[in-house]
């Protein structure tokens, strides 16, 4: 039988010698910031460390605090966003960032229930700021988490089935000492050594204790439904400069990139657009050339853009007319794409 004062003694002594610097932790025994957790835990969202962390930093360097980012405008976070995707979390970054000033006066609340209130703060999110920020017992069970308590007891339901059992077993190891260290010590653990593959299970301090390695295919864990194929879609967009400058639009608040700059677009759709389809759906009159085709992925689609280009005089007043460098670094990947293809 696996013994639970065993994995927390291994686990967090390996933690306190291998935990991992990151800006969003606090150093030296100090608290950690509330602001800088819930930031760090919504940005990392759907993205990697190692793509969050300019973003949290240049986030932090311009509004340091939760008050700060609740006075901003909404277009400066949405473009400062840009690249880090699901930008419905921006949108509810600013409306938790509001809700914490004026609800509660610029603090964080420290209970999950209280934390769950805000928009945007999920069960798992609530847990690891009520755990990291406020050191109270919480379960928080992110992807990282279900792939160790998969490996350590040898779970066969597959996910996402199982993820009721993988957090129930992940609770059977929560205590109340120390719980913002062991709450990033299994992080840490499903980001370095227990890994998506091949673990190193040479260097894992639960490796005597873990049912995957002890039945000798670690690697299979956690078991795995087959995935459903992902829908490919079809789109236009239309790229018009002048005098180094390109027109955007904000698109409309909800929805796929809600309330984002992009360049205008046509549907995006199941079948391919044609040429004939897609002049007549141009936005303006113009001498249009076709630019070329980018693929992009998103969390639901696959889609193929086709990207008309065009140069005019006289700027467009429906448009938002931006520089041409300013535009390649607000507008999200996707419109990324379609501005760096040479025409």
């Amino acid at each position: 039988m696996t013994s639970v004062a065993k994995i927390r003694t291994d686990l967090l002594g390996w933690y306190d010698a291998n935990a991992r610097a990151l800006p969003w932790r606090a150093k030296g025994g100090q608290r950690t910031d509330p602001y800088r957790v819930w930031l760090s835990e919504i940005m990392l969202q759907q993205t990697t460390v190692a793509h969050a962390t300019p973003y949290f930093l240049a986030f932090t360097r311009r509004w340091p605090s939760v008050v700060d980012l609740a006075a901003a405008a909404d277009a400066d976070v949405m473009a400062a966003w840009a690249g880090l995707g699901y930008y419905a979390r921006a949108r509810n970054l600013l409306l938790c960032a509001r809700q914490v000033a004026v609800e509660f006066g610029g603090a964080f609340p420290s209970t999950e229930d209280d934390l769950r209130s805000l928009p945007g703060v999920g069960a798992y999110t609530a847990a690891a700021i009520a755990a990291i920020a406020f050191d109270r017992p919480a379960n928080v069970v992110d992807g990282n988490v279900e792939r160790v308590v998969a490996r350590l007891f040898a779970v066969p339901t597959p996910v996402p089935a199982a993820k009721a059992e993988l957090r129930a077993l992940a609770a059977t190891l929560v205590a109340t000492g120390r719980p913002g260290d062991w709450a990033q010590a299994m992080m840490d653990l499903g980001a370095t050594l227990c890994r998506p593959g091949i673990p190193n299970c040479s260097s894992c301090p639960l490796a005597a204790q873990c049912l995957a390695r002890a039945g000798g295919a670690p690697q299979t864990f956690p078991r795995r439904t087959a995935k459903i194929a992902r829908p490919h879609r079809h789109g236009v967009a239309y790229r018009i400069e002048q005098a180094g400058q390109v027109g955007l639009v904000r698109r409309p608040p909800k929805g796929l990139l809600g309330g984002m700059l992009g360049l205008p677009t046509g549907a995006w759709r199941a079948e391919p657009w044609t040429a004939a389809e897609a002049l007549a759906a141009a936005p303006l009159g113009a001498d249009w050339r076709l630019a070329g085709e980018v693929e992009h992925v998103f969390t639901h689609f696959s889609l193929t853009l086709t990207v008309y280009a065009a140069r005019i005089e006289t700027p467009d007043a429906e448009l938002a007319w931006t520089p041409m460098p300013e535009a390649l670094s607000t507008t999200p990947s996707v419109f990324k794409k379609a501005l760096r293809i040479e025409s």
